[in-house]
């Protein structure tokens, strides 16, 4: 009796695994949870030292323009500039209740009735839910552990069609951790200059997540800032996820559209999470460098512990903090109490009742070869 699109998407598998989690420990049951994409750090005391000021002084409590206070959009567009090469102007920016809503009305704006939305797959579990909801057609290319899931050009060319209308994609990656080179996206934007007809959605919201890699915005491609919506936000790099503030950058027309849509939604972001915000793009940043460093050690930790796991494949992921490792090889086997092991849901299903670990399965993210651990936790944690 609801809406068809509503009726047609799936629940969050993360949210759920970490409910599941959340229940158990409250029954007293211990869990180590590795299911939330979640820093286990602080805010950097700059940005909350911001809001308590401004609360003090009698400031942000009242709304804001809907896309967000111009000095804060004037604060991202000098970013986009210094640290992407990206000339996005104060007015082509605007600032939503996080990254997630940012990608939601971009699919929202560009997708009519009935348009493929191309989605390199494993992916984040809400692109072909929020696509769907946009009442467009989630497309999923398939990518391996031998291409360290990422995806060629030569796969974008024989996926694209007269129905494709966006490509999403996610660099660095959530949930593989995997980083195209700015060889790979030149490759896949020589296809796209063929077909001018496709907008792409760049995800760029683990951009200060790095390890061995440079980070390269789609947009700063030759052709593509025009055609390229380009997603980013403070939650990840900066753990802010319960602050909420995503913003983008993209042709004025499509801002415009996104701010209309905006506006009968939700209006404005948080203004104090606004206040707060400017600090983040002013500070230095040794406190995310420190984040990272730790985020390092702990990948380096995970990879040397599935390498000793007979049936188990690991890519090196070179940015955000997760793994997706390939268990393929475990299917056909049993459990010590005899069940069989038959895919993502089984092994997850697995770690939790009888190990007290809590990942999500590779099913979720289009991948039922594997399972997302996230290692934004202690490395004391992930030892255990």
């Amino acid at each position: 009796m609801f809406n068809p699109r509503v009726e047609a998407m799936r629940p969050s598998a993360t949210l759920a695994v970490t409910q599941k989690a959340a229940e158990l420990r409250r029954q007293g049951i211990s869990v180590i949870s590795l299911s939330a994409g979640e820093p286990d750090f602080p805010t950097p005391q700059p940005i909350v030292q911001a809001a308590i000021t401004a609360l003090q002084n009698n400031k942000g409590f009242t709304y804001t323009d809907n896309a967000g206070t111009i000095e804060l959009r004037q604060a991202i567009s000098d970013k986009f500039k210094r640290e992407n090469g990206l000339d996005y102007p104060a007015n082509q920016i605007i600032c939503s209740n996080g990254g997630k809503q940012s990608v939601a009305q971009t699919l929202m704006v560009l997708c009519r009735p009935g348009d493929e939305v191309l989605i390199p797959a494993p992916y984040w579990v809400s692109y072909p839910e929020m696509a769907v909801l946009a009442d467009g057609i989630p497309v999923a290319i398939d990518t391996t552990v031998e291409s360290e899931y990422k995806i060629t050009a030569a796969q974008l060319e024989a996926a694209i069609t007269e129905k494709t209308r966006i490509l999403i994609l996610c660099s660095p990656s959530n949930p593989t951790g995997a980083v195209y080179s700015r060889a790979e996206l030149e490759a896949l934007a020589q296809v796209l200059r063929r077909h001018p007809q496709v907008w792409i959605l760049s995800d760029e919201l683990y951009e200060h997540v790095l390890f061995d890699a440079e980070h390269v915005s789609f947009a700063s491609l030759d052709g593509m800032l025009e055609r390229t919506v380009t997603v980013n936000g403070l939650s990840k790099a900066f753990a802010m996820t319960g602050w909420r503030l995503g913003y983008l950058g993209a042709p004025l027309a499509v801002v415009k559209a996104m701010d209309k849509v905006q506006s009968q939604l939700t209006s404005n972001p948080n203004h104090i999470t606004q206040i707060a915000a400017l600090s983040a793009f002013s500070m230095s940043l040794d406190p995310i460098h420190e984040m990272v460093k730790a985020f390092r050690e702990r990948r380096d930790f995970m990879l040397s512990a599935f390498a000793a796991m007979e049936g188990v494949v690991c890519p090196k992921p070179e940015g955000a903090f997760y793994l997706f490792p390939n268990v393929a090889n475990l299917y056909g086997k049993k459990t010590p109490d005899g069940k069989t092991i038959e895919n993502s849901n089984d092994i997850c299903l697995y770690l939790l009742e009888e190990c007290r670990v809590a990942a999500v399965p590779g099913i979720a993210f289009g991948d039922d070869n594997g399972f997302r651990i996230s290692y934004a936790t202690s490395l004391a944690n992930l030892q255990e």
